[in-house]
């Protein structure tokens, strides 16, 4: 059903009989129905979210109720759904055979385009997940520098590989530990975790004799978006730079949200950082299951066949992927006001919000970069996961929920990154901001 603009005319949901019924149907077949936990939408909805379509900003489920969507595919939809030169340029190539386990013309259309816009991206792989990208990038590290000891940062999320999920944000925030229950101490004790955005303990890390010529990689979220968006502060960043570079350790940007992102040059462009592999998903993949990573060539060269780090995967460089992606950054780099516009949009929305936090002495604020913003309730500011914990999760669902009745989709959990594409229109962000005015205002 389409919300009216008017706020007294708002329908609620009321109707959600079909996705109570499919939700049942996965529960018989699935590990709580869904495929990844975060859909499950645990103590916000009941039954989840059930997708039937979606076309431009508007996701439709399977009652026929439709919703401004800022989740995006948690950023990967920068153009919104279904996007037409997207879809039929996929058609097109799928009618051409979907996969074939071979080499084929559209990997190198895609990798041209995505090196042109990172020349940190000397040489490339392509994977099918994030978490792949990381793992792999690890891996890399590992085998060039012939060291064991891997760093990352609390609330830095980076895929659901073993020795990564030690004090991960996302939706690992939501469990009773710290990490995941499967994952041996053998293989965490190789990871060293230290405070997101604390330059402070890089430098006694790295200086201390007892870890000289032990730490392979640093790897971190330049822009973390699974504690919410938490920006590195540049000092931070050039810390990194500076201490990897200094004892010959590898410092890793997953840019698996913030690149194509935040601008063709992803964070590193944003910051001026060059990082020696970089892992990229999401925008890269159009909406599909792709993911790369990439860096200095003499590093990417420790990958077989040339070296000696193994790597495989029957569906890397998917064909059907590729082209998806190519023409995503193919729109992306063919329009240098695209960012300025879509930053505008998200201003739109969270500048007032900030105003009306202020206005109704709310406890709250806005973190934004670029098109990817988080509203946080209970705190000032977040620069941290300690910080980050310390938001009123009942206050993001009471938000969540009258959203959703009235026809706006959040990413359903306090500690991610609200999107807006090319897709929203005006008339929908007002929409939009009207109904979290109307919720901030009601007390």
């Amino acid at each position: 059903m389409t919300i009216n603009l008017q706020r007294d005319e708002v329908t609620t949901k009321t109707n959600r009989i079909n996705s109570e019924i499919i939700y049942d149907r996965l529960c018989n077949t699935l590990v709580a129905g869904v495929n990844s936990p975060v859909r499950a939408n645990r103590n916000l909805l009941d039954p989840p979210l059930v997708v039937h379509s979606a076309h431009g900003a508007m996701i439709r489920d399977v009652d026929g109720n439709e919703y401004i969507d800022y989740c995006s595919s948690w950023g990967a939809l920068i153009h919104g759904h279904a996007h037409p030169q997207i879809t039929e340029n996929v058609i097109e190539r799928l009618r051409m055979g979907s996969s074939f386990g071979a080499t084929s013309e559209i990997e190198a259309y895609w990798a041209e385009i995505v090196q042109g816009c990172m020349p940190s991206l000397e040489a490339m792989r392509c994977v099918s997940s994030g978490t792949e990208a990381t793992m792999t990038a690890l891996r890399v590290a590992r085998g060039f520098t012939g060291r064991d000891f891997i760093v990352k940062f609390e609330g830095n999320y980076h895929g659901h590989s073993d020795g990564l999920l030690v004090k991960a944000g996302s939706g690992v925030l939501q469990l009773k530990e710290a990490s995941s229950a499967g994952v041996p101490n053998g293989v965490v004790q190789y990871t060293i975790t230290l405070p997101f955005n604390d330059s402070e303990s890089i430098e006694r890390l790295f200086s201390d004799p007892m870890w000289a010529g032990k730490i392979a990689a640093v790897i971190v979220e330049p822009i973390a978006a699974n504690i919410g968006v938490v920006p590195a502060s540049l000092e931070f960043l050039q810390t990194l730079r500076q201490q990897t570079e200094k004892t010959g350790a590898l410092l890793i940007f997953d840019e698996v949200v913030t690149g194509f992102r935040v601008g063709l040059g992803g964070a590193q462009g944003y910051y001026n950082i060059r990082p020696d592999l970089t892992c990229l998903g999401k925008i890269v993949g159009g909406g599909f299951p792709a993911a790369a990573l990439g860096g200095r060539k003499e590093v990417m060269n420790c990958l077989a066949p040339l070296g000696g780090v193994y790597q495989a995967g029957t569906l890397s460089g998917n064909p059907v992927a590729m082209e998806a992606g190519y023409q995503a950054v193919k729109m992306l780099k063919e329009n240098p006001m695209i960012y300025a516009e879509l930053e505008t949009k998200a201003n739109w929305i969270c500048h007032t919000l900030q105003r009306t936090l202020h206005k109704e002495r709310i406890q709250g604020c806005v973190q934004q970069v670029g098109s990817m913003w988080t509203l946080f309730f209970g705190v000032d500011r977040v620069t941290n996961l300690r910080e980050a914990e310390s938001v009123d999760k009942e206050m993001f669902r009471r938000l969540f929920c009258w959203m959703f009745e009235r026809g706006v989709y959040l990413p359903p959990s306090p500690y991610e990154a609200w999107f807006v594409s090319t897709a929203h229109t005006r008339e929908q962000l007002e929409q939009t901001t009207e109904l979290l005015l109307e919720f901030l205002q009601q007390g």
